[in-house]
């Protein structure tokens, strides 16, 4: 049975290939189309799964859609009518996209998939094309790749067709919906609303939110709580919409909302100031609030060990930590493409299961490979790609390329790695990613300013050795997903560290352990465990490296810089090395010195960021 699932035309759309319950592939369409946050239908993920199986468009069983449109559509009206004539503009902005290709998704999504048939033979589509409800495609793609034979599952976001937060049960092959809350009441747009607010970008910069809420102190907490949002004992929540535009306007807050924090939103570019820091703090503690009670309530619902999330907020790896403090469940997975991508993912996986009524084998950690889904390039494609851009490279055999990038990483140098397939999911897992020593005190800064040209404040996860980590953070479960923030052993700890005297982002220049690199202003990291088995020849680097420095953790960030996806292909990691002061760029046993490239190609290439 081979199911491929979709989601498309809202953000981050991406395909997945489901064959016999097992996950062949998965993409999200940026990587292919070097458009951040892709919203356009998959069709390059889509030929890739079907490139990567030998598959035609025919061999397919099933193709299913990862939500309902027309659900979709009565909530947007049944909106439009609650608040007009308030959101007549929003509405007639809206209106025309959804009727030439929302709305009548089915013709449309034919049409599409008809475009990349690779065979003549006829596709019955009434009995092909299904269509999953939101929340669970993300209920699927959280509770069935999970190592759990059964599972409370939690998923929060922004909003589906209606919902925003659901609670279910897994039990083998099925999911059972427990409890639901419905638009406009939603922790996403909530956590999105204050997003906005603080300067940054709605569905890419919550994590920048998180990553500042360690600068301040929560003591907008309980204005928040007193105006915005009511919280239950059981973890329901109301919002209080008097406060907030997402309903019906263009913009997620109003000018109610401006006087209660007595300040207009930020200008994006400006700097930040300590009231935006203590905003972002105040939310992320009233996001961790919420969160704490509904998992509190599911727990003593569903008596479950097991906890799975998804979702968008799931990515909140701060709020996921918290909960693994609290101690609510003896195990929590975190489905690594938690938001809309991965309902490509549960979408086909409902199907298979739920739909089918398939028999479920359970796998001792869990059936997403690693999230190493995607595309994937031998030496002699790289060679091809890099030869036809003018890349002088060398190449070495896989000891010697282990060896000499562990040395380059001891010596201070910032490394592009790319390796194998590719990362399924916005987190970089050491198949692309920017790798450098977490223990130069300056090396948060210089990756962050020079290399991403992003804001300085952001920080960095370390990757390490699965068997070391008890070692040095307080954290006993495998991580591989870096979806868990856990605080540094004291022990590694700078006995002589003080910032006392600092505020805000002045404490970033402070060294606070001996991995300053990767460790936040509130001594914690977002943490990836790595073992052999799902990425050898990152685990096989990390391992040289510890043996060299006798410190076995490195930083890892994402191959790309602020703007850009994640680099696919061999040619995307040329550019982005070529465009900032990247040293070295390693791509399977080829090394790339950048001193030794053409200066014409750095100028050119460089050039061509600047433009784009």
């Amino acid at each position: 049975m081979k199911i491929i699932g979709i989601s498309a035309f809202y953000h981050d759309s991406a395909a997945a290939l489901v064959v016999d319950g097992e996950v062949i592939a998965a993409a999200q369409e940026e990587r292919f189309t070097r458009i951040k946050h892709d919203a356009s239908f998959p069709l390059e993920a889509i030929k890739f799964c079907l490139d990567y199986a030998s598959l035609n468009l025919s061999d397919i069983d099933f193709f299913v859609f990862y939500d309902k449109p027309f659900l979709k559509f009565e909530r947007i009206l049944e909106s439009y009518f609650t608040y007009a004539p308030k959101g007549f503009k929003t509405f007639s902005i809206s209106f025309p996209s959804w009727i030439k290709e929302k709305l009548f998704q089915k013709s449309n999504i034919i049409k599409l998939l008809s475009s990349i048939a690779n065979s003549n033979k006829k596709i019955d589509w009434s009995k092909r094309l299904l269509f999953s409800e939101h929340h669970l495609s993300h209920a699927s793609s959280a509770f069935f790749p999970s190592p759990f034979k059964e599972a409370a599952i939690l998923t929060l976001d922004g909003v589906g067709e209606w919902t925003t937060t659901s609670i279910a049960y897994g039990s083998n092959n099925t999911i059972k919906i427990l409890k639901e809350i419905h638009y406009p009441h939603s922790i996403g747009l909530l956590y999105s609303a204050f997003t906005s607010y603080c300067g940054f970008k709605v569905n890419s910069g919550e994590y920048k939110l998180m990553g500042l809420a360690p600068y301040g102190t929560p003591r907008f907490a309980k204005l928040i709580k007193k105006y915005l949002v009511k919280i239950n004992n059981d973890g329901s929540f109301f919002i209080n919409m008097d406060y907030f535009n997402y309903g019906h306007g263009l913009t997620m807050t109003n000018d109610k909302f401006h006087e209660l924090f007595k300040d207009s939103p930020r200008n994006p570019e400006s700097e930040i100031s300590q009231k935006i820091m203590d905003i972002a703090a105040s939310i992320q503690a009233v996001l961790e609030e919420i969160i704490y009670k509904i998992a509190f309530f599911i727990s003593k619902t569903t008596k479950s060990e097991n906890l799975c999330l998804a979702g968008g907020v799931a990515l909140n790896c701060v709020a996921n930590g918290f909960l693994i403090k609290k101690k609510l469940f003896k195990n929590i997975w975190v489905q690594p493409a938690s938001g809309d991508a991965g309902g490509s993912l549960g979408s086909a996986l409902a199907v298979y299961y739920i739909m089918l009524n398939n028999k479920r084998i359970v796998d001792i950690h869990d059936s997403m490979k690693g999230t190493f889904l995607g595309p994937s390039f031998s030496d002699k494609e790289i060679k091809r790609e890099l030869t036809e851009v003018g890349a002088k490279y060398k190449s070495y055999s896989y000891s010697k390329m282990i060896e000499k990038t562990a040395t380059y990483l001891s010596k201070g140098y910032v490394i592009g790695w790319f390796q194998g397939r590719m990362e399924f999911g916005p987190r970089s897992l050491g198949s692309r990613s920017i790798l450098a020593d977490p223990r130069p005190k300056e090396m948060q800064k210089k990756i962050n300013l020079k290399i991403k040209f992003r804001e300085s404040f952001r920080p960095f996860a370390p990757s390490i050795l699965r068997s070391d980590l008890e070692k040095w953070f307080d954290l006993k479960v495998d991580s591989p997903y870096m979806l868990f923030v856990a605080p540094l052993k004291k022990a590694k700890r700078l006995s002589t560290f003080s910032d006392k005297k600092l505020f805000g982002i002045k404490k970033l220049n402070v060294a606070r352990s001996k991995i300053p690199a990767c460790t936040h202003v509130d001594f914690s990291a977002r943490i990836q465990t790595v073992r052999s088995q799902f990425n050898r020849p990152y685990f096989d680097l990390i391992s040289k490296f510890k043996h060299i420095t006798g410190c076995p953790l490195i930083v890892n960030t994402s191959f790309n810089i602020r703007g850009e996806p994640i680099v696919l292909r061999p040619r995307d990691a040329y550019k982005c090395f070529m465009s900032n002061d990247m040293d070295i760029l390693v791509l399977g046993n080829l090394i790339l010195e950048k001193k030794i490239q053409p200066n014409k190609l750095v100028n050119n290439y460089k050039d061509s960021y600047a433009l784009d």
